[in-house]
């Protein structure tokens, strides 16, 4: 009956454990061993050799009940603990056949006239000499039991431990194997990983298998607008098709740091096959380099750089002319200056205030008091009635080319709604005294202005229905106002 148990377990084994098969072969020869060898002790005893036949039969006994324990412990920890879906660890396995070679040694001794008691007092005394001499080599097993037994480390995931950073081969009694990306094998005593901290790369998401969040990293120049920088950097990371990096959660650039002069920015993303880091992190280098060169957002030199440039009253007065000409340009997309000589528009450009803001920045407030006006040439922006309040109202959507504040600068009246940047916005900024030496000189123009400013209004009622506030003043009415805050009368 044992035999054939025996005989169904090897067959159950080898068919359905395709990677024990040379571990069932071996087990079935050790087993066949045995067999013979009660066979041939049997022999023996047939020819008169008694002593020789006793003692080759107590071996093939002892052997065979070895293998015997072995064989029902590989079955029942590879077959039946798997159907049931629990995932024992390996070193258990062990414990429990080495136990049953034990309690096996022991009936055999005792079946041979062996005094139990006064041997297991003497196997104390040797014992605990042995454990004072081998006190190392017993951390490190009980280590390694300790690892298994509570799922610290698993056959197969990546762990960093100290300067060492690879995937686990091997969890065995004295220590831990790990692989690293260079090939090498690196064995860890397991006494070190209990006394020490490790980590376990990787974090699951649901659906996604093992993740690992990189950070790749950037040093720009920190006047370079952060959302641009930004923008460019996800959008470059997102579009560049990396295999190995996840599209979600999708990659982000955040900025990490201001120093020296310069803007330092991380680009995180997940990576999702762990022994190609180096590459992906050089893929990832790649794809966003070009593409804030390609925006014209170069990275920055070296912070302890030192550099010398030979400048003189023409290259100084060249780079004074080119932003010159991007303030009259943005001057003259205001319709409230295009009766302005170009004299007058040089002398309002030169006193134009460059502003940029944030996405979410409050541009300008509704009811503050604030003299001048803001010239729109990049981002777009919102205006709102009540923003601060639970019903607040959106009136309207200005983007680049646009202007707002007129009212501010022309006749000192208090903010009418509240502007706020949806994107990141550039615009310049024209405060009254800019403005005023001009209008003091040609008292005329306030008439001009007031018109073109009444005009203003009423579009602004026409496309942004929604506001509640009083009707469109008459130019006369403007053209008093505006006499008054500039001292005209």
């Amino acid at each position: 009956m044992l035999a054939v148990l025996c005989v169904l377990m090897l067959a159950g084994l080898f068919h359905f454990r395709s990677s024990e098969r040379r571990n069932v072969l071996l087990t079935a020869f050790f087993l066949a061993l045995g067999l013979s060898g009660l066979w041939s002790a049997d022999k023996l005893s047939e020819l008169g050799m008694t002593h020789g036949g006793g003692v080759l039969h107590e071996i093939a006994i002892i052997a065979l009940g070895m293998v015997i324990i072995r064989l029902f412990g590989l079955s029942f920890f590879r077959l039946i603990i798997p159907v049931a879906r629990v995932d024992a660890p390996r070193i258990l396995e062990d414990i429990v056949v080495f136990v049953g070679y034990v309690v096996w040694g022991l009936f055999r001794m005792r079946q041979a006239g062996v005094e139990i008691s006064s041997l297991v007092t003497t196997s104390a005394i040797i014992t605990a000499v042995a454990a004072f001499s081998m006190q190392d080599t017993l951390g490190n097993i009980l280590s390694g039991v300790a690892l298994q037994l509570d799922d610290s480390l698993e056959l197969g995931q990546w762990v960093k431990a100290g300067d060492v950073s690879g995937k686990v081969l091997q969890i065995g009694w004295r220590s831990t194997m790990i692989e690293t990306r260079n090939g090498e094998t690196i064995v860890i005593p397991n006494a070190w990983l209990m006394k020490n901290s490790f980590q376990i790369i990787g974090k699951r998401f649901r659906g996604n298998g093992l993740q690992w969040r990189r950070w790749v990293w950037f040093e720009l120049s920190w006047d370079l607008p952060p959302a641009r920088v930004i923008e460019v950097m996800q959008t470059a990371a997102r579009d560049a098709g990396i295999a190995t990096m996840a599209t979600e959660p999708a990659p982000q650039a955040v900025l990490m740091e201001l120093k020296n002069g310069l803007a330092r920015y991380a680009l995180r993303y997940w990576l999702t096959d762990f022994a190609r880091d180096d590459p992906t992190d050089s893929q990832v280098r790649a794809h966003v380099m070009i593409a804030l060169l390609r925006n014209n957002l170069p990275l920055a030199a070296d912070s302890h750089n030192l550099w010398m440039t030979k400048d003189n009253e023409k290259t100084a007065q060249m780079r004074h002319d080119q932003a010159l000409g991007q303030r009259i340009e943005a001057i003259r997309q205001v319709s409230l200056f295009a009766d302005f000589s170009d004299d007058e528009l040089h002398q309002l450009a030169d006193h134009l205030i460059y502003a940029p803001f944030e996405a979410g920045d409050i541009v300008s407030r509704q009811g503050a008091v604030a003299h001048w006006l803001y010239i729109l040439t990049q981002g777009e922006v919102d205006i709102w009635h009540d923003y601060d309040k639970a019903d607040r109202q959106l009136l309207g959507h200005l983007s680049a080319c646009s202007f707002f504040g007129e009212m501010g600068l022309m006749t000192g009246a208090p903010r009418s709604a509240t502007v706020v940047a949806t994107t990141y916005v550039e615009c310049f900024r024209l405060d009254r005294h800019a403005f005023e030496t001009i209008i003091t000189a040609r008292p005329g123009m306030a008439d001009t202005i007031s018109k073109i400013l009444a005009q203003r209004l009423a579009d602004n009622k026409l496309h942004w229905p929604q506001d509640t506030g009083a009707s469109s003043p008459a130019p006369s009415e403007l053209l008093a106002r505006i006499k008054h805050f500039f001292g005209l009368d």
